[in-house]
């Protein structure tokens, strides 16, 4: 998948896998107490308060620190992130996640969606509106432009999202130029 995703002209990152409370909520326009995020007990740092949830943070932040680079900037992270799970005798499960930017100075919505169309055809999951492969549908969601969201739906099944970014998140990372952003939970897919 790696290897695929890098010759459709994207950059890998890894980032880190703990991050600050603002960056998993306040960042992304969201609620703390809705992002089902394990706590770090007695942190040592602000930067590693709680094991994320998204990659988002962790690449937008890297695309802060490269925002200098020729553009467009297009990069992506298959790593895992962290869900409180009461069900498990750790309380909590990894996720095996993959997300990818486009910074550029239009958003380059075509460039994620492409994308995804990509890493379902590798995945050999069909594009249907009946349940039976993927498809997108509308949504909101704060950490989107509204209407500028969608839901990426396999069988029926939400197993992420993509769009453009809200402008408050883009300034929230300190970042200025537009970006659009997917986000999709690999695991659901087998």
């Amino acid at each position: 998948m790696r290897a695929e995703i890098c010759a459709a002209g994207f950059t890998e990152v890894l980032t880190f896998a703990l991050c600050s409370r603002d960056d998993i909520a306040d960042r992304l326009r969201k609620d703390i107490s809705t992002t089902n995020a394990v706590h770090i007990a007695n942190p040592k740092t602000l930067s590693f308060q709680v094991a994320r949830t998204t990659l988002l943070p962790g690449i937008l932040k890297t695309l802060y620190h490269n925002k200098n680079m020729p553009l467009p900037l297009k990069l992506f992270e298959i790593s895992d992130v962290v869900m409180k799970d009461d069900k498990k005798d750790v309380g909590a499960r990894n996720e095996r996640h993959l997300v990818a930017v486009n910074y550029n100075k239009s958003s380059g919505f075509e460039v994620i969606h492409g994308l995804l169309d990509r890493i379902m055809q590798l995945l050999l999951v069909p594009p249907a509106q009946d349940g039976t492969g993927y498809c997108i549908q509308a949504t909101d969601d704060s950490t989107y432009f509204p209407g500028r969201c969608a839901d990426i739906l396999v069988r029926g099944e939400s197993v992420g999202k993509l769009g453009v970014l809200h402008p408050d998140v883009i300034t929230g990372f300190d970042l200025n130029l537009p970006c659009a952003a997917l986000e999709i939970n690999l695991e659901a897919l087998q």
